[in-house]
């Protein structure tokens, strides 16, 4: 049986994937898609989704939104980011590979890609003897405003 990837350009095609189109789905989906499109908070944690859709009127309990965002992941919808040991937050999977710059104080995360970093890191893994398969970069450091916070 061949898997078939999410489509960030057809997000509703959740029959597609083995999921039910459920109210509680598609409020969560459509959450993600309204962030990474108007380049607001494109990682959340569950405990965001589920503030968000609570002061949105949405009547869903944590344990849902638990639930959808594991079911997401499993379907590929969603990609489950650890930047710490304490907190994982997810992102809408855009089939576009990405880094993460991580501000420490206030946990903004802010995603870049650089060509130079790619193909460095590819240099560094066949002089080791690896063949590169996937790869995540994290770097954590203070954003702007915390810097500006701090200097006050």
């Amino acid at each position: 049986m061949i898997k078939k990837t999410f489509n960030p350009a057809n997000p509703f095609d959740l029959k597609d994937l083995g999921l039910k189109a459920t109210g509680p789905r598609l409020k969560i989906l459509d959450l993600f898609i309204k962030n990474a499109d108007s380049g607001k908070k494109r990682h959340m944690s569950a405990e965001e989704v589920y503030r968000t859709l609570v002061q949105e009127g949405e009547d869903v309990g944590l344990a849902t939104v638990y639930r959808v965002l594991a079911q997401f992941e499993a379907a590929g919808i969603l990609v489950r980011r650890t930047f710490d040991k304490d907190n994982a937050l997810f992102e809408l999977n855009d089939n576009h590979h990405h880094d993460h710059l991580i501000c420490v104080s206030c946990g903004k995360v802010e995603e870049f890609v650089d060509p130079e970093i790619e193909e460095k890191q590819k240099e560094i893994s066949k002089k080791h003897g690896f063949s590169l398969v996937h790869h995540s970069m994290a770097l954590y450091g203070l954003c702007a405003d915390c810097q500006k916070k701090e200097a006050k």
